[in-house]
């Protein structure tokens, strides 16, 4: 599976948290966070970088691209969270 494609793919479900089923937390951002550092463990920040109204994920999509399913990408777009091509990572808006 292709990180950046399955990202694109489910474009239309972006942010449709409601659809997500049996949520870790009832917000968004920190459900994301969960399944993000279950897929790829971390030691660090999982918020890497911010920049404007961005902040940016340190999860590698090439690490992510090894364990998650499409199912897992459609999850995380209904949470918000973006692929950036520009800078090949993960990314939200505030």
């Amino acid at each position: 599976m292709n990180v950046a494609e399955t990202f694109e793919k489910y474009s239309g479900e972006f942010l449709e948290f409601g659809r997500v089923q049996n949520p870790y937390s009832g917000r968004p951002d920190l459900h994301a966070f969960i399944m993000l550092d279950r897929l790829v463990a971390g030691q660090s920040d999982i918020i890497s970088s911010a920049e404007h109204d961005e902040i940016y994920l340190d999860v590698s999509p090439q690490a992510l691209e090894v364990v998650a399913t499409e199912h897992h990408i459609l999850t995380l777009v209904r949470c918000g969270v973006r692929y950036s091509q520009e800078f090949d990572c993960l990314c939200m808006f505030v």
